[in-house]
């Protein structure tokens, strides 16, 4: 995958299963992760190259990206303007 622009391609965390006290979560509670690392970056746009690279793990916001299914994973793609903070 190569994605184009100032887009990036992020493989979300997987969802909490238990709480920090050991309560499993059902998967109907379990919330969207806001977590992931960066598998791929596109080129920039307008001449402005992004700021984030490959394998940069980074939290983004509830609901940005378009889910994508590619060889049975899960990946998000999003504009690097969706990207809250690297970590």
């Amino acid at each position: 995958m190569k994605p184009i622009q100032d887009r990036v391609v992020v493989k979300p965390a997987p969802a909490e299963e238990k709480t920090k006290g050991g309560i499993i979560i059902p998967d109907t509670a379990k919330e969207k992760p806001q977590r992931g690392k960066i598998v791929a970056v596109g080129p920039g746009k307008d001449g402005i190259k992004l700021t984030v690279k490959v394998n940069d793990v980074v939290l983004y916001g509830k609901y940005a990206g378009q889910e994508l299914n590619y060889d049975g994973k899960d990946y998000l793609i999003m504009r690097e303007d969706d990207i809250l903070v690297v970590l």
